[in-house]
């Protein structure tokens, strides 16, 4: 068994999950996400799918990176379930 970083669990059905720099151990998605999923620079949400990046910030949409970059943000659409014009 390994204990999950986040919340100290010692969990038979623990796993890891490999980054670029480190291994880190967790007992569920939860805490996987609590320690390595990055937080909305706007909403302060954790971003968990794909998010956008603008001059190096992460934002959980385009109408968060709208409201903090201006004229850079105003470039970033979503595009999820979007219909072509």
């Amino acid at each position: 068994m390994a204990t999950c970083e986040v919340c100290g669990n010692d969990y038979w059905m623990s796993f890891e999950v490999r980054t670029v720099s480190d291994t880190h151990t967790f007992d569920s998605f939860e805490c996987a996400i609590q320690k390595l999923a990055p937080v909305c620079e706007h909403c302060e949400c954790r971003i968990i799918g794909h998010g956008v990046e603008v001059s190096g910030r992460f934002f959980c949409s385009a109408h968060c990176a709208r409201v903090v970059e201006g004229e850079r943000g105003a470039a970033i659409k979503d595009t999820v379930g979007a219909r072509p014009a």
